[in-house]
């Protein structure tokens, strides 16, 4: 690797969140001496000598050869007594780039801390390898640490602090679970960022939405949600904004944006897919739960379990499909290791006057068992057996509902109107045998 390559390799892999926030930054190397004559103290100057030495490290680093890099600055440290607080610096800065191209980072963070320690060494420099500590130490989750190198860093600065260097403490007090502080500096960068009239880096609103989250504040969520949908109009942006607005209680903004989010494309895992059939659903619209539910079913998208299967009966139901219900409920009824499904088909099948169906269908969720309602299942076998004129048979079940308390008072009144029939359909029976 490059040394101009440490840009790029170390703000990938300071990943925090799910975006890195964290800006390009490198310490400075020989090549850079020369165009670093501003100063703001007075520092000594860095000789040809050393500046060779380093320029061969360099070199040799440059090809890839990290262990021929080190020595060559190992033989240059055997004469740290005779060099000056620069030319030290400017060894330990090409020490902690070769550390960490090696992904040796601890030795690369004690490097850059020998570099700061050396005094006096142009400010320009010494900020620049603070700003590379902060992101090294938040890098390794030393948090603190992470802090304490941008506030020595702000110490040198004139002016107000870049958002940059905001976001990266942001950062540290939300890992370190420093919410409070954390929301103070990420909504300091992001509010700074917008005021000079520029759209704020997505990570850095990721950053802020979480750490509004763990503060429990879901309105302030919802609010950095809506941005980030106008700004980015990503779908997973969608779909947690309609999760902001469910738990918010905001059901109608909730389905709204789910429906919206569903036209567009952007509803796709199985998780979101059945949320937005159960939003159809409560609110009365069956028909397009179902439908949904069975095209997710068709496709893969949801498995054909017994929760799915369950739930698209229950839509074909409520949408008053029974003949489409039937083959699903069947399906999840094969599944189920109880009866209420199996009892919940005799009810659609007594819905559809197909009474054989209808008392076939109760009589396996009765041997099934383990039913949650079962003086019902009686009170349904009783029902069909009474719409096939199997009146003794249709006696025989009402009494077994009236035995549960649940069913009493209807099989009680079923009862009576079935004597009343039997009694009458025997009268007439026999009025045409005499």
């Amino acid at each position: 690797m490059r040394i101009s390559q440490f840009i790029s390799r170390l703000s990938a892999v300071c990943v925090v969140l799910s975006a890195c926030t964290l800006l390009p930054m490198a310490p400075v190397h020989a090549q850079d001496v020369a165009a670093s004559e501003k100063k703001t103290r007075k520092t000594p100057a860095l000789r040809s000598r050393v500046y060779d030495q380093l320029a061969r490290a360099q070199a040799i680093a440059d090809e890839g050869d990290n262990a021929g890099a080190i020595e060559v600055l190992r033989e240059v440290e055997e004469k740290s007594s005779s060099m000056n607080s620069y030319e030290l610096a400017m060894l330990y800065n090409f020490f902690g780039f070769i550390y960490y191209n090696a992904e040796d980072y601890d030795n690369a963070i004690a490097s850059f801390e020998k570099v700061v320690e050396q005094q006096p060494i142009p400010e320009t420099f010494e900020q620049t390898t603070l700003f590379s500590l902060a992101q090294l130490h938040l890098m390794r989750g030393n948090y603190a640490k992470s802090i304490e190198a941008l506030e020595r860093w702000e110490s040198l600065n004139v002016g107000p602090v870049p958002p940059r260097n905001l976001v990266i403490k942001a950062q540290a007090y939300y890992q370190n679970k420093q919410y409070a502080e954390a929301e103070e500096y990420i909504t300091a960068a992001i509010e700074g960022h917008e005021a000079e009239g520029m759209i704020p880096d997505e990570g850095w609103l990721i950053l802020q939405r979480a750490v509004f989250y763990e503060l429990k504040q879901p309105e302030k969520v919802k609010d950095v949600l809506i941005k980030m949908v106008k700004l980015f109009d990503e779908p997973k942006y969608w779909i947690q904004l309609a999760g902001m607005y469910g738990e918010l209680e905001r059901e109608v903004e909730q389905y709204a944006l789910m429906e919206a989010a569903y036209q567009q494309g952007y509803v796709t895992s199985a998780s979101d897919t059945f949320n937005l059939a159960q939003l159809y659903y409560f609110h009365e619209a069956p028909y397009k739960c179902a439908r949904l539910m069975e095209q997710a079913l068709d496709s893969g998208v949801l498995e054909r379990n017994l929760r799915n299967l369950k739930f698209l009966s229950t839509c074909w139901q409520q949408a008053k499909e029974n003949d489409k219900a039937v083959p699903v409920m069947q399906a999840a009824a094969e599944l189920s290791d109880n009866g209420d499904l199996d009892a919940q088909l005799g009810q659609i099948f007594l819905n559809l006057e197909r009474w054989d169906d209808a008392i076939a269908a109760t009589q396996t969720a009765l041997e099934k068992g383990e039913l949650s309602n079962q003086g019902t299942a009686h009170l349904i076998l009783g029902m069909a057996y009474y719409n096939k004129r199997r009146y003794v048979d249709a006696l025989n079940e009402l009494a077994k509902a009236e035995e549960h308390n649940n069913s009493r008072a209807m099989a009680q009144q079923w009862r009576r109107f079935v004597e009343g029939e039997k009694q009458t359909y025997e009268r007439n029976q026999a009025e045409l045998s005499g």
